[in-house]
């Protein structure tokens, strides 16, 4: 019974000194997220040759070059508040580089090179994820934030295949093509932020974007929520599931063909805020 009484003393103490942080949380004005995000990933790629545009596979690159399928990834989130904290600056970065090796079970003719069935074909795919927004509150109380935000959602693609290939009429045995994007894409959205309990923040944003833009053609989903725990002053953790969808379709030289990535899973973050 003394051990009883000594940590619920330990634990009342915690959460009295506690208190004033809590409710300061839903205010921080500068912060700092850095987490881990496991998600499935499903990603599609075609890339045609200029002087053949109408020959080109949609290559899946799960399926077809057993690239995995689920994998581990590190996130960054950063932001500040500002204007009586109504504004708000959101800025996130995550990577994900996968490699792969898989015999061909059809042809995948990809640019000028064809990838022949039952040969061994090495494969590389990189995406760097950028996003920004600029964000206004016009629900603002104690425990609730409710906004709208406008932004850019910028990816930055690599995609390498290398292996046994027909190219023109030539059989080339180390045929290496490799092509990069980077695709930004304006994105409109609403988030909400709502402080359920002392300590206890539920969160949530939708992205969007639907239009064309010069040589680009891109359509964008990004939802996301999240439920943190304030456990400290200046620290907590966190729990968030993310779902992401997009397609660009791009007519420029270097990359003439369209990609397909979403992505969809949880994450852990801890978060560092201050006022």
């Amino acid at each position: 019974m003394k051990n009883v009484c000594r940590v619920g003393a330990v634990l009342g103490a915690t959460m009295a000194m506690s208190q004033p942080a809590i409710a300061q949380e839903i205010d921080d004005k500068y912060w700092i997220e850095v987490g881990a995000y496991l998600p499935d990933v499903d990603s599609q790629v075609r890339v045609a040759a200029t002087n053949r545009p109408q020959v080109a596979s949609t290559i899946d690159l799960e399926s077809d070059l057993d690239l995995s399928k689920r994998k581990a990834l590190p996130q960054v989130n950063a932001g500040l508040r500002f204007g009586s904290g109504r504004w708000s600056l959101d800025t996130e970065f995550y990577s994900l580089r996968r490699r792969g090796s898989a015999t061909l079970r059809r042809d995948i003719a990809f640019d000028d090179a064809v990838y022949p069935v039952g040969g061994r074909l090495d494969s590389g795919f990189d995406s760097s994820v950028y996003r920004a927004t600029v964000g206004y509150a016009f629900v603002k109380d104690d425990n609730t934030r409710i906004g709208a935000a406008l932004g850019v959602h910028a990816t930055d693609f690599t995609v390498r295949l290398s292996g046994a290939a027909r190219v023109g009429e030539a059989t080339v045995t180390g045929a290496t093509r490799r092509r990069t994007l980077l695709a930004p894409l304006p994105t409109i959205g609403l988030f909400a932020r709502q402080q359920i309990a002392p300590g206890v923040t539920l969160s949530g944003r939708i992205d969007y974007l639907s239009l064309k833009i010069s040589d680009y053609k891109g359509r964008l989903v990004n939802a996301q929520g999240a439920v943190t725990w304030r456990f400290a002053r200046n620290f907590g953790i966190g729990a968030m599931y993310r779902y992401v969808d997009y397609r660009v379709d791009v007519d420029k030289p270097r990359w003439n063909g369209r990609l397909k990535y979403g992505f969809s899973g949880p994450a852990l973050f801890l978060r560092a805020g201050f006022r």
